[in-house]
């Protein structure tokens, strides 16, 4: 069951029936509250949301526990967030992500309230963008005897003194409330110590997952004591690998995943972490650890060979060498990313894929794979001995054509539910007819910059070919040495770029509409498709294929020969969207928002920039209609004024950002 069409039958299920002459009125009974649980429980939590709102009853059984597991709500600190946080001592479990607190008097009786009225309930708790003081979260954390999440990430007003948790009574009364705690974050932290590292970790005995991704660790070797770093005594400044693998080795019992991306740890200390005695870890993070080399990748795989998520993007030092090795050495592994590394090629790929717990692989800028060896992989193992992978990013692998694309769709067809082709610039039409094919169970698409895609793959069609006589007949005409000029009554020859792909007519949309071809439609799981800047669609296809009712982000950025009549056409097929990218299209205008608004009561982030049709007419109808709307980019939009962005800011409740840069006529190439 999906949202659009069930909500209708569901209202007048529970509407009051009258009769033509309005005398005689009869009630429909009540449906008993299992039931609208029942019937509520086949929706997305989005289409579950604006259920909610129909009726009390409705309400009643949106607030059922199996739909309360995992909720987080985010919000900035605020004087109204008080009411708010006692509202949700009502419910039995919940998170919070509160941003922008500080240490003035409004923040501190917002952390009060937390405790008093959360202090049993709240499962996970993330302070981002804030500077609080350490007297206001010690008199937090205490409460909070039921936390699993704690994120200090970025927090550095906490640990600049060096003075955190340096109170016994203060560790003792935290580490009593944290000592089911599973999940530390501590990243981007700038001044996190030994000491401090040591004092809050001695508080949370049951690790299991931990981050120091942006830590600045001290891994290097110590010239003037002729040993590592911190390997004496605590340092009251970094954190060093010593107290690292001392955490590392008190916790081995529970600590599974590790997080050490964007540090400067060196293949000495990897190989020190990995071979801390009785670690199993599953996860490891070490995104842009640029010292790594093949070696080190080899002796991790060597002695954590139950690892099930390894990233190891953007280090750079890495090659086909590390792929082989994983690949030989990681018979668990559910997830790698390979992103950035661009010194990886084909080579380890068939090894690779056939892995048979592979479930996503990330290869997005590794330049040289052409996907070969993976269609190699995918073809030599049995339906047990293949990779089942549910994600595939090849994005910016400019290699990739499309008989690697037809035929990895053809093995993947059973498993793939996401798939990122963006900037493969030699993918065509044959790769979307193939997508469209085999992949019905895509939930999301993505061919941003896949200039090459016309209205005519998006339609499963092939191109009409154009009449020319002497096709039939066979005659190619005469034939000239290159010296003989053009003289007047001869064609030149045609050059490809000349070009251009034929426009599709109303004939071809007619017989569309009657073939049972593999269209863009086929796809009718898509929550997310990217056509950014495929510059030859237009609104031919836009207007026939994108009809996805569970669609949440779309976006046709820099599509300059799509119209109002595709964003209307989007609006009111695609009405679970939360995401939409217009910008660069510039013959999207204030009509055209006009007609979609009214079905965009989802829509949370909007970019309009660089479309010069809009004007303050535009903001004037997402204010009425788009009630939920976070971020809005209007920059560029010469017709807009910043008067009426002002206006919509304090009109729209939900809007956190808006982007207005150079709007109003502004010339953006004078500075002040």
């Amino acid at each position: 069951m999906t949202g659009g069409g069930n909500m209708t039958l569901w209202k007048e299920a529970e509407t009051d029936m009258e009769d033509s002459d309005g005398e005689d009125t009869m009630e429909t009974p009540e449906l008993p509250l299992e039931i609208i649980v029942y019937i509520l429980s086949f929706l997305h939590a989005s289409d579950r949301k604006e259920a909610s709102l129909v009726c009390r009853s409705w309400y009643n059984a949106s607030q059922d526990l199996r739909f309360q597991r995992n909720i987080t709500f985010c919000f900035p600190a605020s004087a109204s967030s008080v009411e708010l946080i006692r509202s949700l001592g009502r419910k039995s479990r919940c998170s919070l992500i509160i941003s922008q607190l500080d240490g003035f008097s409004m923040s501190r009786s917002l952390l009060f309230e937390v405790g008093l009225c959360l202090g049993s309930k709240l499962d996970s708790l993330a302070l981002p963008g804030s500077s609080i003081t350490e007297a206001s979260l010690l008199g937090l954390l205490p409460r909070l005897t039921s936390l699993r999440r704690l994120d200090l990430r970025g927090l550095d007003s906490l640990f600049m003194s060096g003075a955190f948790l340096s109170r016994e009574e203060h560790r003792q009364q935290v580490r009593s409330a944290l000592s089911g705690l599973e999940q530390l974050d501590l990243s981007d932290l700038r001044y996190l110590s030994d000491l401090t590292f040591n004092r809050l970790t001695s508080c949370t005995p049951r690790l299991r997952r931990l981050s120091l991704a942006g830590c600045h660790i001290a891994f290097e070797f110590d010239p003037y004591r002729g040993c590592p770093v911190g390997a004496v005594e605590d340092s009251s400044a970094l954190l060093s690998l010593r107290n690292l693998r001392k955490l590392l080795t008190e916790q081995k019992s529970t600590l599974v995943a590790l997080d050490l991306s964007r540090t400067s740890i060196t293949p000495e200390s990897l190989r020190t972490v990995a071979q801390v005695p009785g670690l199993v870890l599953e996860e490891l993070y070490l995104h842009g650890c640029k010292e790594l080399t093949d070696y080190s990748v080899e002796i991790l795989v060597k002695h954590q060979p139950n690892l099930q998520r390894l990233d190891i993007s953007a280090c750079t030092e890495l090659t086909s060498r590390a792929v082989v090795s994983i690949a030989q050495g990681l018979k668990s592994l559910m997830y790698l990313s390979l992103s950035g590394n661009w010194r990886v090629t084909e080579k380890g790929l068939t090894d690779l894929l056939s892995v048979p717990s592979l479930r996503s692989l990330d290869l997005s800028e590794c330049l040289h794979v052409s996907g070969t060896e993976m269609v190699k992989g995918l073809q030599t193992g049995c339906d047990a001995g293949r990779a089942p992978l549910e994600t595939l990013n090849l994005k910016s692998c400019t290699y990739i054509r499309d008989l690697a694309v037809f035929s990895l769709t053809q093995l993947l067809g059973d498993t793939l539910r996401e798939l990122d082709l963006t900037s493969c610039v030699n993918v065509t039409d044959l790769s979307v007819r193939a997508i469209a094919t085999y992949l019905h169970r895509l939930v999301v698409l993505r061919l941003g910059w896949c200039k090459e895609i016309t209205d005519w793959g998006l339609l499963g069609m092939v191109v009409a070919t154009q009449y020319k006589p002497d096709q039939e007949t066979g005659d190619n005409g005469p034939t000239f040495t290159r010296t003989f000029g053009n003289m007047g009554f001869f064609k030149p020859p045609r050059l490809p770029f000349d070009e251009r792909p034929k426009l599709v007519t109303q004939d071809d949309l007619e017989q569309f509409k009657q073939q049972e071809g593999a269209s863009l439609l086929a796809l009718n799981r898509l929550q997310e498709l990217d056509l950014s800047a495929c510059a030859k669609l237009t609104d031919s296809s836009i207007t026939q294929v994108v009809c996805y009712p569970d669609l949440h982000r779309l976006s046709l950025s820099m599509l300059p020969d799509i119209s109002d009549a595709s964003l209307v056409s989007v609006a009111s097929h695609c009405r679970s969207l939360t995401s939409l990218e217009l910008s660069h299209c510039p013959q999207i205008s204030d009509r055209g928002v006009a007609q979609a608004a009214p079905y965009l009561h989802r829509l949370q982030h909007l970019s309009l920039s660089c479309c010069s049709n809009i004007t303050d007419r535009s903001l004037f109808l997402l204010a009425q209609h788009c009630k939920r709307l976070r971020t809005l980019d209007v920059s560029r939009c010469k017709n807009v004024s910043v008067t009426t962005v002002d206006l919509l800011q304090s009109q729209l409740p939900f809007l956190e950002n808006i982007h207005y840069k150079f709007i109003g006529g502004a010339d953006p190439t004078l500075t002040l």
